[in-house]
């Protein structure tokens, strides 16, 4: 037993002198590594290698997938923002436009034009659909002072007429709508008033998309193209210069007796949000105190 105790003794001390040589062998400075020492790197470099390239695809695949969903995210959220901003674009224009057509219209209530009257303005509130061309109601009524047959205008010209009334809105006959039941009383003026070429709007025509100015009265001047259509207050509903359209042609009727204009009219009738109803009171009670004045 003690001869093995021995042996086993000497084998270990060996073994660690052995081992000692080695490490410190490997620690040298040295040009080139050993055989072993290779192997060892080359093993240890290839099994790193081994676990490492599909760790590294798992990994990329999930930080891709992360990528992607944060990429997601944010075009979610750049597609909210570009919303909000193309609402606010369209919300900007639409309130420029508003306020284009309210400044219009207050010069419009300040202009020589109405002086003689009182006007009342209005916002429109909806149009018929089963009368879309030729209907649409406004948001004053009775209470606000309009009433049936009061004309209605734009900044651009007239659009037609109140059709009938309740306490807070009416309805406005457009021209679109006009038939030979609801005639307007129009003029194109000349430099001598005499010489004026007077008739009557009498109907819308759809397929020209024109109103028909029948004339009446002709100067010696024939009536031409671009000249300006207004109202000349003869009827007795329609206050007189109101703007009505522009003459684009001059046909005869089949007899050669009469000739009728299409009018282009003034006004889109297509694109209306704010209008003036005119009273015609004022005009009116002028008109009877200048008549007391001269019987007095």
């Amino acid at each position: 037993m003690s001869f093995l105790r021995r042996r086993k003794l000497f084998i270990f001390l060996i073994g660690f002198i052995v081992l000692v040589a080695l490490i410190g062998f490997s620690l040298r400075d040295r040009a080139n590594l050993t055989i072993a020492e290779q192997f060892v790197l080359d093993t240890v470099g290839f099994a790193q290698k081994v676990v490492h390239t599909p760790v590294n695809f798992i990994t990329d695949i999930f930080t891709n997938i992360d990528d992607f969903r944060d990429t997601y995210t944010e075009n979610q959220v750049l597609k909210e923002k570009l919303a909000e901003y193309k609402g606010l674009i369209y919300e900007v224009q639409g309130l420029k436009a508003e306020n284009e057509e309210l400044r219009e219209i207050a010069d419009l209530k300040e202009s020589d034009q109405l002086r003689n009257f009182t006007p009342i303005q209005a916002s429109v509130m909806s149009r018929s659909p089963e009368r879309w061309v030729e209907q649409v109601t406004i948001n004053k009524g009775k209470d606000d002072g309009v009433a049936e047959n009061m004309a209605v205008i734009t900044p651009d010209g007239m659009i037609g007429k109140i059709l009938t009334t309740s306490s807070s809105t009416a309805k406005v006959q457009l021209l679109t709508g006009f038939d030979q039941f609801n005639r307007i009383s129009a003029s194109v003026s000349r430099e001598d008033g005499d010489k004026d070429i007077r008739g009557m709007i009498e109907e819308y025509d759809e397929e020209s998309g024109s109103l028909l100015f029948r004339i009446i009265e002709e100067s010696d001047k024939d009536l031409k193209e671009g000249e300006l259509v207004f109202s000349s207050g003869l009827g007795g509903v329609f206050p007189s210069g109101l703007p009505i359209g522009e003459v684009k042609e001059v046909v005869p009727d089949q007899y050669g007796l009469t000739r009728t204009a299409l009018v282009e009219p003034a006004a889109d009738m297509y694109d209306i949000n704010q209008v003036i109803v005119v009273d015609r009171a004022m005009d009116e009670e002028e008109d009877t105190a200048d008549s007391e004045e001269e019987a007095e």
